[in-house]
């Protein structure tokens, strides 16, 4: 079994039925039994996954939603733990949910040693009879079809829901990574407050998130694209409706996507030049549901002067390349899996 445990959304996979779960990261408890995050043993959870998504900013006042994931780590343990034992439960068929079985676990390139320890105890309290953990950026990589055991370089940029993972990979590993805490979620915050100060609303982040999906652009350019939004008006609190452009949403992004592209040269800049040339013939492959954004690939082609294309099913790669990579689709000598396994 391969798992994305990511900020935005948990994805299972296994070998014979491929992707068997896609649901947020967010996990809902009542809080009569939840009396701080990580505090209460006898907490009562009330939904995960889109379930508890959807009563973000919205649950009453005897409910609490939690989003135990922060920047690809766990930022919450209790929680986490609960929300993998929810969704290791809905992806098993009802005769296998007493049976433990092997678990391959995506986590971002910078993680501590203290933070891949929490996945994997998470991982084991949710049925896992052993733990590997495989680099978010190799497994995107394997995901997208890119020849990583090869001698030729290949690039991958995988925007995640809270991190950006930028790798180089040749023979089976990684020669050169990066990791950025900045991912989805800042792009959505980006935006709130982009209209925050242009239009003196404020949204909430499902409506944010909403508008990237919808009409968002890494580019200023026609067709420009328009939708309604509505928030509330920081003059008085009271509903305000504003028409949201495409080239708004360009400009709340600029800084962020700066802060990513930034990360790609500096990896450029510490690679070996027999890499970057290969990279320069094959390009750069986004992954992660941040490679959705529009015209995100033109914008990264115009900034480095590469070629740059979207993977096919980006918000799946990282999952089904961990799952390859338990299948043993790696150099025997250059193992995918963690030195903390």
């Amino acid at each position: 079994m391969a798992v994305d445990l990511g900020t935005a959304n948990t994805l299972i996979y296994t070998a014979d039925r491929g992707i068997v779960l896609d649901e947020p990261s967010v996990v809902c408890f009542e809080r009569h039994g939840f009396k701080g995050k990580g505090k209460a043993a006898d907490a009562s959870v009330a939904a995960v996954g889109a379930q508890a998504k959807a009563l973000v900013g919205r649950a009453p006042q005897n409910l609490e939603t939690v989003k135990p994931l922060s920047h690809g780590v766990i930022a919450d343990f209790f929680a986490a733990e609960h929300m993998m034992r929810r969704f290791v439960a809905m992806a098993r068929p009802r005769r296998l949910l007493s049976r433990r079985s092997a678990f391959t676990v995506c986590v971002p390139g910078d993680a501590t040693r203290v933070e891949r320890r929490a996945v994997r105890e998470a991982a084991f309290a949710s049925g896992a009879a052993t733990v590997n953990l495989i680099d978010e950026s190799l497994a995107s990589a394997l995901g997208a079809g890119l020849p990583v055991g090869a001698p030729t370089g290949s690039m991958v940029v995988d925007i995640g829901g809270g991190t950006t993972e930028v790798g180089v990979i040749a023979l089976g590993s990684v020669a050169r990574s990066g990791s950025l805490r900045v991912g989805g979620d800042q792009f959505d915050r980006a935006i709130i407050e982009h209209v925050r100060n242009l239009y003196g609303v404020i949204l909430g982040e499902q409506t944010a998130e909403h508008l990237k999906m919808t009409i968002g652009s890494a580019l200023h350019g026609e067709p420009i694209e328009r939708m309604r939004a509505t928030g509330r008006s920081v003059e008085d609190g009271l509903p305000r409706t504003v028409e949201i452009t495409s080239e708004d949403i360009a400009d709340a992004l600029a800084f962020p996507l700066r802060q990513v592209i930034g990360m790609v040269r500096r990896v450029f800049e510490s690679a070996p030049p027999e890499l970057v040339t290969d990279i320069a013939d094959s390009g750069i492959v986004l992954t992660g549901g941040g490679a959705l954004l529009g015209r995100l690939d033109q914008c990264f082609a115009a900034e480095l002067g590469v070629p740059v294309r979207v993977a096919d099913a980006p918000l799946t790669c990282a999952v089904r390349g961990a799952g390859a990579a338990a299948a043993g689709a790696v150099l025997a000598d250059q193992p995918a899996f963690s030195a903390y396994d």
